[in-house]
């Protein structure tokens, strides 16, 4: 899980970052991402075995990696996308934007490793895009569950605004509940139209 780092870092690359991104299919909500650093001797410490890709954790376990990950991590961003954002400039440019935001809370980095199969666009300094990375890269698995991590508290602030969507508990993803309260209540600031449209149309999302 750490392999692509040390090449990286054997390549004399100092700040590798793994970068990710969650809440690119909910009907509601932003969408977030984050940006990782961790030290190179991460694997003699042990403190996060057993990470992976955060929907491969149980919320218990994410809770529990994103607390060493902070404490463990050399530096560490969040970006963050609103719904009505999205619905701008549409998700895919939304992703890379937070994906941006998350990198540029950093202090220092010179090369990202990011999840998926594009790079991102704009970054001038060195990166390498991983398909799967989130289950590949240790990096890339820690942006993940931070990500996770933070958009899942943020969706269950918004269900204490919003307590006729069930957001808490979906976190804005298009479940049979969720649709059918759409429909029954209409969107809140929270949701993204763009992708709500095809329901309320009467067409399958």
């Amino acid at each position: 899980m750490f392999s692509f780092e040390t090449l990286k870092q054997q390549q004399g690359y100092r700040f590798i970052a793994g970068v990710d991104e969650v809440g690119r299919g909910p009907l509601a909500g932003p969408v977030v991402a984050a940006a990782v650093i961790l030290p190179a001797d991460i694997m003699d410490s042990g403190a996060l075995d057993g990470l992976t890709d955060s929907k491969k954790l149980s919320e218990r376990k994410r809770e529990h990696f994103c607390k060493q990950i902070q404490i463990q991590a050399l530096d560490y961003g969040l970006g963050v996308v609103s719904a009505p954002v999205i619905d701008r400039i549409n998700i895919l440019q939304a992703t890379y934007l937070a994906m941006w935001r998350a990198v540029q809370g950093l202090k220092n980095v010179d090369c990202l490793l990011v999840d998926g199969n594009k790079p991102l666009p704009y970054w001038e300094a060195h990166q390498e895009a991983l398909v799967k990375g989130d289950s590949r890269s240790l990096s890339i698995a820690a942006a993940s569950v931070l990500a996770k991590v933070a958009r899942d508290k943020m969706m269950q602030r918004f269900d204490q605004y919003y307590p006729h969507y069930g957001l808490a508990k979906h976190k804005g993803y298009p479940t049979a509940l969720h649709r059918q309260q759409i429909l029954e209540q209409g969107l809140s600031p929270q949701h993204r139209r763009s992708f709500c449209q095809r329901l309320l149309s009467g067409a399958s999302p």
